[in-house]
């Protein structure tokens, strides 16, 4: 065991509960930031996301090079490098192939705050090329697109989360979801109510605390089981 246990942990289960939810599926992976370097853990290219432990989990630099000679990262760890390098307050990033949102992103359909967990989530953006990130200038034109903000969803592609913890980042992503596919069910019934924003800023400050956001966790890492 090293000093990054806990964090690998974290991320082992943060893959296997977003896979258990269809959110992330064999091609996703999430990353953390080593705090002070230009190094990341993340899960490496080969890892069976639906079976993943704590050996799959990496660290290579920002370049994509593994650290001490480990397995190498997968082919769009471009899209977290770049975001580490452009924003020092990101420690954790995920990308994911979500059913619902991506739904939104193939179709130029915006997704809005339709149930009060979206009020977290703030402003999405959009990448408008259809691609791998598989190259650093894709990377960058990804973190360009990103900006300050939470989430870009990757046209016809999926979604990339920013935020400052394994944590926040999982939540963020859950949510994404489950707004989408309510938004996509609730139209055909009629047109879905839309969140104003006094109710987002209202919203958003009572459910971004610590505990709140532990509680989903904790109700997904209870479907995983003994570990």
């Amino acid at each position: 065991m090293d000093n990054y246990t806990q964090q690998k942990r974290m991320l082992v289960d943060a893959i296997l509960m977003l896979e258990r939810a269809g959110i992330i599926d064999f091609n996703g992976h999430a990353s953390w930031r080593v705090p002070g370097e230009n190094r990341m853990l993340i899960n490496s290219g080969a890892s069976v996301r639906s079976a993943l432990t704590i050996d799959d989990i990496v660290m290579t630099d920002f370049d994509g090079k593994p650290v001490d000679g480990g397995a190498v990262p997968p082919m769009e760890f471009h899209i977290h490098s770049e975001i580490y390098r452009r924003r020092a307050d990101v420690g954790s990033v995920i990308h994911a192939h979500p059913l619902w949102s991506t739904l939104f992103s193939m179709t130029g359909n915006p997704v809005e705050p339709v149930i009060m967990q979206a009020a977290v989530i703030g402003e999405i953006m959009q990448f408008g090329e259809i691609a791998s990130i598989n190259t650093k200038e894709l990377g960058e034109a990804l973190a360009t697109t990103l900006g300050a903000h939470r989430i870009a969803m990757l046209k016809s592609h999926g979604s990339v989360i920013a935020a400052a913890s394994i944590l926040e980042a999982f939540v963020l992503a859950v949510y994404l979801e489950e707004n989408t596919q309510r938004q996509y069910l609730a139209k055909s019934l009629g047109t879905p109510t839309v969140l104003t924003p006094e109710q987002v800023a209202t919203i958003a400050a009572n459910l971004w605390k610590p505990n709140l956001l532990q509680k989903v966790w904790d109700y997904h890492a209870g479907k995983l089981g003994p570990v």
